[in-house]
């Protein structure tokens, strides 16, 4: 498989991860905090290297079936993809079941009342959780991973596709982090505006997201057989 055929198959799971509401929520608040320019960029790499070690971690773990013909049936792969798909059918349900009503806004998580006096560190090690242990994204990363691990593509063909599927998953952090950086104070009033739009629509958001991709990835699965 080469590259173009196999970041295509990964390319639905990067922009899943970029554009989860909850983590940008995150990030621009940390851009609003007072610690704006020490805690934003530690959460940028935390994300990156959350995400990326997920994906690889996955990868390393499908690269291990044993390999078959092309065009021969593919049944661990395709069950695994089966059950990951199952399961974001199942999330795009809750996500939908709990969004707020028309009218009432949704109170955020907890810990991002305190992130006006998180550290560095903190703000690295919550974007890790958020990149690899959240079940959304990490249901992404693995789906991306088997799809990697499994493709019998060349090595330099894997590491480029993990690559800038580790970038394209970054970019809604890595853009107003960067802009924020660059600009400073001047992009606080769209991003104030895009946070409340995030806040409001995130349940929703993510329950489209989830029904496309499950559904997708069920497709997938089937067609491994």
């Amino acid at each position: 498989m080469n590259f173009a055929s196999l970041f295509g198959e990964m390319l639905p799971q990067a922009v899943t991860i970029a554009i989860s509401p909850i983590p940008i929520i995150a990030a621009i608040l940390m851009l609003l905090s007072p610690r704006a320019r020490t805690v934003a960029p530690a959460f940028l790499v935390g994300w990156v290297a959350g995400i990326a070690v997920a994906v690889v971690v996955v990868t390393l773990l499908s690269s291990s079936i044993p390999a078959a013909d092309p065009d021969a049936s593919k049944p661990v792969a395709g069950i695994v993809k089966i059950v990951l798909g199952v399961l974001l059918l199942l999330l795009a349900v809750h996500q939908w079941r709990g969004r707020p009503q028309r009218g009432t806004t949704p109170a955020p998580p907890k810990w991002m009342t305190a992130i006006d006096t998180i550290t560095p560190a903190k703000a690295a090690g919550l974007a890790f959780l958020l990149a690899a242990v959240n079940p959304k994204n990490l249901m992404m990363a693995v789906a991306a991973g088997v799809t990697v691990g499994t493709s019998a593509a060349a090595g330099g063909t894997v590491v480029w596709s993990v690559v800038v599927f580790v970038v394209i998953a970054s970019l809604s952090i890595g853009i107003p982090v960067l802009g924020f950086l660059v600009a400073g104070n001047r992009v606080a009033g769209p991003l104030e505006n895009l946070r409340d739009w995030l806040t409001d629509n995130n349940a929703t958001i993510m329950a489209v997201l989830l029904l496309v991709i499950g559904v997708t990835t069920v497709g997938k699965g089937i067609g491994a057989f």
